[in-house]
């Protein structure tokens, strides 16, 4: 497998400039191997097929289920270098969310504390100078379809002033569906929503151990997941059922009980993106701290994940993502340390 590309990482406080927000999205959209050239129309994107999962889609409920730890080899050297070294790991016994958070269930949160998501906040002109007026708004990052006589990276990606976990695709867009994974929650969000909730983000190597269910990693893109199928970026068949967000819970559960861990949406970790070697157990400089520290870890890879470009579809990868900046394909799930209320 080709190394990935050297890839710039936006700092706080700079994730609305429009280069660095195509560079730094490059990793977690994706980006490694080049695209073949595009054969059917891009608009073919959005065209969706009957969808075959959603009579087997469970009823998202915040249910948890009990991982019971124990020893594992983590990492791969067989894939992308940022795996690498496989590690012997033991992880303590946890409870996990069996299915991504959800719209209705963020919006559960912000009606009881009227919590207001990064991507909502003002934007202050004297911290951005330079910014073009668009960047200057509130929004977050979408992804759309490449343009034929467009820059292939930089069209990927848009800044979408007015796009939000309630509007994926911005103020023209539809509404967040209340069983879809609700995304463009930065990492603040991401912390605040497990603190109301009583829990927290999973450790990278707690989501990959649940993630495993008791299997050994595979290299191939998995059938039962919401990836992508077709000429990465301009053609999606949907062939898994959707071409976009999938609500949460569509396909089969892990040996866990734990749903959609591969594909759909990215899903935050609670530790600092570094190397393999660098994340030593025990190591406090591991934990992502509150707010702060400019890169935290996504796993899980999402619906854009495809073999001809991303092969993150694997329960070993992982991703860097800016902790200031949440996208159209980044969601969450959560940990807890003691069992949680019925019903989350």
């Amino acid at each position: 497998m080709p190394a990935p590309a050297a890839t710039p990482r936006m700092r706080p406080g700079r994730h609305r400039d429009r280069a660095l927000l195509a560079a730094s999205l490059l990793l977690t959209a994706c980006g490694q191997e080049p695209a073949p050239a595009a054969t059917p129309a891009a608009d073919a994107v959005a065209a969706a097929p009957a969808n075959a999962h959603a009579a087997r889609c469970i009823v998202p409920d915040g249910g948890t289920v009990w991982i019971p730890g124990g020893h594992f080899d983590m990492g791969s050297d067989q894939a992308y270098p940022e795996e690498a070294p496989v590690r012997a790991t033991d992880v303590a016994g946890f409870w996990l969310e069996r299915h991504e958070v959800t719209n209705a269930q963020f919006a559960q949160f912000v009606a009881a504390t009227g919590y207001v998501t990064v991507a909502e906040r003002p934007v202050d002109p004297a911290a951005y100078p330079g910014a073009p007026p668009e960047m200057l708004q509130p929004g977050s990052a979408v992804f759309t379809p490449p343009r034929a006589d467009g820059p292939a990276a930089l069209d990927w990606w848009s800044y979408v002033p007015g796009a939000y976990w309630r509007k994926p695709q911005g103020p023209d867009g539809p509404d967040a569906q209340p069983a879809d994974p609700v995304v463009h929650v930065a990492f603040e969000d991401a912390q605040r929503y497990a603190q109301w909730r009583g829990g927290r983000l999973p450790t990278e190597a707690e989501w990959e151990f649940a993630a495993r269910g008791g299997q050994p990693p595979s290299m191939r893109q998995p059938g039962n997941a919401n990836t992508w199928q077709g000429a990465f970026p301009e053609f999606n068949s949907g062939d898994d059922g959707y071409v976009g967000l999938a609500p949460a819970g569509c396909f089969a559960a892990n040996a866990y009980g734990l749903h959609d861990m591969i594909g759909n949406a990215w899903e935050w970790t609670g530790d600092r993106y570094a190397s393999q070697a660098q994340i030593a157990p025990g190591n406090p400089d591991a934990r992502a701290p509150e707010g702060d520290g400019p890169v935290a870890i996504i796993k899980g890879g999402s619906y854009l994940c495809s073999p001809d470009y991303c092969r993150r579809y694997r329960v070993t990868a992982r991703a860097g993502q800016d902790v200031g900046l949440g996208t159209s394909h980044i969601g969450l799930r959560l940990a807890f340390d003691r069992p949680p209320p019925a019903g989350g």
